[in-house]
């Protein structure tokens, strides 16, 4: 059984009728991301709905919105009750510059303000990948420092530890959360989230999440994680695009895999359908350095998968992973991958051919052929699907593309890059066989199908 603080009023449970209005007669999701409808819809980490359960807007504090009733999760714990379960705590807060109001006034200056009207102490910052200030690039090593702006000591949650250990904690009555998640396994924030949570149960340590939207909408797409493959950019047996909210998340990890539930809250957003969400624009903060707008974030759940071969994703451009390419790619094979990709009749995207010269990264100074995704209808694209349509195509036209760890990657003895991405062997052995993209795709609809079953229980809007 799980344990969690009602810090915010729970959507009423669900109707038979109502859950067949949100997948629609032929079982089907609706629309998904319309969020991102007109590319560039979703900020990082907020919406505004036109209507819904109203709540109180937050009263006389940056934050507040001008127009409609979509809330944060940050935004409500400005509200004089919530700041109230802070009292007499000494607060840890995990977060990047995706932690921030409407306003874009970070969640750490918040906290930082609120101190003395919420009567507890904020003790220390905690970093994920790219650290709290989101400088550190891919990979980073990210290490403890002191945090020039509030003095505060800063906790490095990726390299050496990524997990916080008891003497981190010692001085942290209640972690909070704030992180904006782009719904994808491998996307290590949601594992920087798993172990604090885990860190925070067998400390005894209260946690708190401050909701955001999922840029993928309610999506679940790929196999689940073969748990021997076990990773940082994938944890636990969740697919390839997980439909959640972080604060969803947070309350699956807690029901399904933590082995001591944690003293769990979510502070919920209020006015938000994830089925069909509105379109009023907000700023967009990079979550990453290479997720610098909303298009690369509906993408990349898909198109992250080039990491695993030799071919660049991106990186060093101006369009990651939305452009992918390599020296060794010809006009003509780019003509005959965009040939294939179009007789796919994938949903809501468009190609074009682009030459490029990646500044960083894999193939950084050459000049390199390769072709970029447009995405015109948000709502309809299938990322992950995509994603292997890609892949396949590029195999099945350009004799030099390999996996990156070339004759590392040869038997099914070996873990590769793609397996690690992908939540399986599967993914490669299909494809190095010649198998259809579509056969892989239906190779995972079971596990999908599973796990969209498992959520249910855990959603909140």
């Amino acid at each position: 059984m799980t344990e969690e603080r009602a810090v915010t009023h729970r959507a009423p449970q669900q109707s038979d009728q109502s859950r067949q209005d949100r997948t629609g007669k032929d079982g089907k999701k609706p629309g998904r991301r319309r969020v991102l409808a007109s590319l560039g819809a979703l900020p990082a980490g907020a919406v505004l709905a036109t209507a819904g359960a109203a709540q109180a807007a937050p009263s006389g504090r940056g934050g507040r919105a001008a127009e409609g009733d979509f809330f944060l999760g940050v935004e409500r714990l400005q509200e004089p009750e919530a700041l109230e379960t802070l009292r007499d705590a000494n607060v840890g807060l995990i977060t990047n510059p995706t932690g921030a109001d409407r306003e874009l006034r970070s969640t750490i200056d918040i906290l930082v303000a609120a101190q003395e009207e919420g009567g507890f102490t904020l003790t220390a910052l905690f970093g994920p990948e790219h650290g709290v200030r989101g400088a550190e690039p891919a990979g980073g090593s990210v290490g403890d420092y002191v945090d020039e702006k509030t003095g505060l000591p800063v906790r490095s949650l990726y390299g050496d530890t990524q997990k916080p250990t008891p003497e981190m904690l010692e001085d942290v009555d209640v972690l909070i959360f704030d992180i904006q998640d782009v719904g994808v396994r491998y996307y290590t924030y949601i594992w920087t989230l798993y172990y604090a949570m885990e860190a925070a149960g067998e400390n005894d340590k209260r946690f708190i999440v401050l909701d955001r939207p999922n840029p993928l909408g309610t999506d679940i797409e790929g196999f689940l994680l073969e748990p021997e493959l076990s990773s940082f950019v994938g944890l636990r047996e969740i697919p390839q695009t997980h439909g959640l909210t972080v604060g969803e998340l947070a309350s699956l990890f807690n029901g399904e895999f933590l082995d001591k539930a944690v003293d769990l809250e979510v502070l919920e957003m209020t006015g938000y359908d994830p089925s069909a969400p509105p379109i009023q624009e907000l700023p967009w903060v990079l979550p990453s350095p290479n997720i610098p707008t909303p298009d690369t974030a509906v993408v990349y759940a898909g198109t992250g998968l080039i990491e695993s071969i030799n071919v660049s994703e991106g990186r060093g451009t101006t369009t990651p992973f939305l452009w992918f390419g390599a020296p060794f790619i010809t006009e003509a094979q780019v003509d005959a991958i965009i040939a294939d990709l179009q007789a796919a009749k994938l949903p809501g995207v468009l190609y074009r051919p682009m030459f490029a010269t990646p500044t960083t990264s894999k193939h950084a100074g050459e000049f390199c052929g390769g072709l970029q995704l447009h995405v015109t209808d948000a709502a309809a694209y299938e990322p992950v699907r995509t994603g292997i349509h890609v892949l396949a195509a590029l195999f099945a036209n350009v004799d030099e593309v390999d996996w990156r760890e070339e004759e590392d990657c040869r038997t099914e003895d070996d873990v590769c890059w793609i397996d690690k991405l992908s939540g399986t062997k599967r993914t490669r052995t299909m494809l190095e066989a010649g198998k259809s993209a579509e056969s892989i795709v239906t190779a995972w609809r079971r596990d999908a199908r599973r796990f969209q079953l498992t959520t249910e229980r855990y959603r909140r809007y």
